[in-house]
């Protein structure tokens, strides 16, 4: 997490330099004031013990669900969109923290009922309503890319527990013909034209597909060992919006290459791997699901991210953990650290 973070801040301070505003270029520097923050959190966290993580799972769910209720009726709005509470001047993102939340949930629910047996498919209803809550009330903000974050937070975790081929193949017929509703009466204009536009940036090359084009050109103009630190023309030049949260891997790309990617591809690897490794080595059912949950949100976040910069995925608004800038996401992964230390810890406990 460290080494990530550092290079991240790097990266941040590098994008963000050359910028005309001041409160750009002091970015890195309210980034560095908020990893302080999330691993103080964490360290707190990780003085409780996994018993205590389960029961509260639920009471966390319904107070983060509360917030997301509070963000629809008095939620500061923010580029289109009212994903934020500001308290005091603190501004808080509830949807950041209810992936915390929903795999909390999903644990306790999964660890209380059965845990032992393969699931059918009645067997997942109480768990879709789990997720599927949380998840409308996101996507009314409107965030649909938290929001499917949410439903394949579930699905990791559902497959962990154990389903039976039937039930897998009436997920994949139920996923088939929600999505294909969704697309066509679910989804808002412009959400539809960033599909068409991942299928074909160039055909609107100076409006919905120009994002996705100037990425591609940082990565590709990166070639395989970068251009150097600070040195990255789509960032100076600001050719590529929001360099400094969605788009942090294509600046990355741009300055330090093939080479470079590949080192902070496998920092990644190495982080998921522990939470694989500690999801088995744990002595409860509840903390193995959780540090699985704890996972997946960390695996679909740099999926997604690397992969909708790189235009193999639409563009949805998904940080890059410990690399995009935002105090609630890099409290929230810093929250995900805390539990798994915690989980970590309880091994040695009898």
């Amino acid at each position: 997490m460290l080494v990530i973070f550092i290079m991240g801040i790097l990266n941040l301070y590098s994008a963000t330099h050359a910028h005309t505003s001041v409160r750009m270029q002091g970015l890195y520097q309210s980034q560095l004031v908020w990893f302080v923050i999330a691993n103080l959190t964490a360290f707190f966290i990780s003085l409780f013990p996994p018993k205590s993580l389960f029961r509260f799972s639920y009471w966390i769910y319904a107070a983060n669900v509360f917030l997301l209720v509070l963000v629809l009726v008095m939620g500061q709005k923010g580029m289109g969109a009212q994903r934020w509470l500001v308290i005091g001047g603190f501004r808080l993102q509830p949807s950041e923290l209810m992936k915390i939340s929903v795999a909390l949930a999903l644990a306790r629910y999964y660890a209380k009922n059965s845990p032992e047996k393969e699931l059918y498919l009645k067997n997942l209803i109480v768990p879709f309503l789990i997720t599927i809550i949380p998840t409308v009330l996101i996507v009314l903000q409107p965030d649909l890319g938290t929001g499917l974050l949410l439903i394949l937070i579930f699905l990791v975790i559902t497959f962990y527990k154990r389903l039976r081929w039937k039930t897998i193949g009436a997920l994949a017929l139920i996923a088939i013909l929600s999505g294909t509703a969704m697309y066509k009466f679910g989804l808002k204009e412009y959400q539809r034209k960033r599909i068409v536009t991942f299928l074909d940036p160039q055909a609107d090359a100076k409006g919905s597909g120009y994002n996705a084009i100037q990425s591609q050109i940082a990565i590709g103009s990166g070639r395989l060992m970068g251009k150097g630190f600070k040195k990255s023309s789509q960032a100076s030049l600001n050719y590529l919006p929001e360099n400094h949260t969605d788009f942090v891997f294509s600046i990355f790309n741009e300055e330090h290459g093939f080479f470079g990617s590949v080192v902070l591809i496998s920092l990644y690897i190495i982080l998921m791997m522990r939470f694989i490794w500690l999801s088995g080595s744990v002595l409860r059912f509840y903390d193995s699901v959780l540090a699985i949950g704890l996972m997946s949100i960390f695996f679909w976040h740099t999926l997604i991210n690397m992969c909708m910069v790189m235009g193999l995925m639409p563009i949805v608004g998904l940080p890059l953990p410990f690399m995009s800038y935002g105090g609630s996401s890099i409290l929230t992964f810093g929250i995900c650290i805390g539990m798994a230390t915690s989980l970590s810890n309880s091994r040695n406990l009898f």
